[in-house]
């Protein structure tokens, strides 16, 4: 498996793993309905990067990094990551991880911070504690989640 920055020809690609993920409805803040045409501003807006994971040439995965916040709050990073869903449990995740990490301290961030990982998606904060991101907050019923209602969200952290 190897990961590279996207081009526009990975669009296509990415709306599939994206579309796929959002449409459950339980571990993404985007409306499951998000339109092909919006994964301009969610997923290629010129402030972030985005990169794929590719095994056998064929796109699995993606991320996106960003800072979290603007100027005085730019020297912390924050990413969103998909893998196609079957590609799930085969290291995927890890692999997207370990890269943002590295990439993020190549671009001189600070830290890391994920603004809401949805409580009940154990496989994701048990993967983000395993690289030592650490729960710093807790918004109560912060994410309504498709078929649970509402439902914490947490806030995860990690100084690179």
């Amino acid at each position: 498996m190897k990961i590279r920055e996207a081009t526009p020809k990975d669009y296509d690609t990415i709306w599939e793993i994206f579309e796929k993920v959002i449409k459950t409805g339980d571990t993404y803040v985007f409306d499951p309905q998000t339109q092909k045409k919006d994964l301009t501003k969610h997923w290629f807006a010129s402030y972030m990067k985005t990169y794929v994971l590719e095994e056998q040439g064929k796109v699995i995965g993606t991320y996106i990094i960003k800072p979290n916040q603007i100027d005085l709050g730019s020297h912390i990073a924050n990413c969103s990551y998909m893998v196609h869903p079957n590609y799930h449990g085969k290291g995927a995740g890890k692999m997207l991880c370990e890269h943002s990490l590295q990439n993020a301290k190549e671009m001189g961030y600070k830290a890391m911070q994920f603004n809401i990982v949805v409580s009940t998606n154990i496989a994701a904060v048990k993967l983000w504690q395993k690289y030592n991101f650490e729960i710093i907050g807790t918004i109560p019923k912060g994410y309504k989640h498709s078929s649970l209602g509402y439902v914490d969200a947490y806030i995860m952290y990690r100084e690179i």
